[in-house]
């Protein structure tokens, strides 16, 4: 009992500590961007924003150094966000970790691991509702659609981060029973983890689940040739049974 008041304790204090930074930044860009305006508008004899080049340059110089500090202060806030998040998630606690990635994405719209760590945390909280009502079905149906396109921009940022490659395998296998969409992404993924047995477990159902009976026996066969554990060699040779009675139905 003693633990799971620390825990929760814990992540009150870190929520509290994200919002308070948040809260702060924005307080500070605020009264910054207003002290911006008025010393530019002071500029100027008339009182207005400067117009000559030399005004400009002169305000440029005047603010350049506020304006880096600014932005190191947004990265800052964003880790912070990003730090807050993957906590959120270690504790299962996915939906609000959702919130958390989507804040650092706020801040940090260029890191792929981000939209990856959202796209995780999208599919876990779509798993978690429950009910058959119509607006249960779209939030469900929202948040898998949140994970595909999260998993998708991290692919898109950077076409060498194979972790999202197996995250939406994962997700079209599994849980969207879209194993045709599945395949290219896995096929991408082992050509960079080329000794992860589990993914190839997920390619060869994504086969099996479209009738590519061939391609899953040889994919069976490449995990018994390479694992050293009898389990998996046993599971790979069940599995290569059941391929092959569909196959010959």
């Amino acid at each position: 009992m003693r633990n799971f008041k620390e825990i929760v304790l814990g992540i009150f204090v870190i929520l509290v500590f994200g919002y308070l930074v948040t809260y702060i930044y924005r307080y500070e860009s605020e009264k910054t961007n207003k002290d911006l305006a008025k010393r530019i508008n002071e500029l100027s004899p008339r009182g207005g924003p400067p117009r000559s080049i030399d005004d400009l340059k002169i305000a440029i110089a005047l603010y350049e150094n506020q304006i880096e500090r600014n932005v190191k202060e947004g990265v800052q806030t964003g880790a912070y966000w990003k730090i807050l998040g993957v906590r959120l998630a270690d504790k299962k606690m996915h939906n609000d970790a959702l919130g958390a990635f989507e804040r650092a994405i706020y801040y940090n719209t260029e890191d792929p691991a981000l939209y990856y760590l959202a796209g995780i945390s999208a599919g876990k909280a779509a798993q978690s509702v429950i009910g058959f009502s119509a607006d249960a079905d779209k939030e469900r149906e929202r948040l898998y659609n949140l994970s595909e396109n999260a998993y998708s921009r991290a692919i898109e940022m950077d076409s060498s981060y194979s972790k999202p490659m197996y995250g939406i395998g994962i997700l079209y296998t599994f849980e969207l029973n879209r194993p045709a969409d599945a395949i290219p992404h896995l096929e991408r993924y082992l050509k960079i983890e080329t000794s992860d047995v589990p993914a190839m477990f997920v390619l060869a159902r994504a086969y099996f689940m479209t009738e590519n009976f061939s391609q899953a026996i040889e994919l069976y066969d490449r995990i018994i040739s390479r694992t050293k554990d009898q389990k998996v060699k046993e599971e790979a040779l069940r599995n290569i049974d059941i391929v092959r009675r569909m196959q010959y139905e």
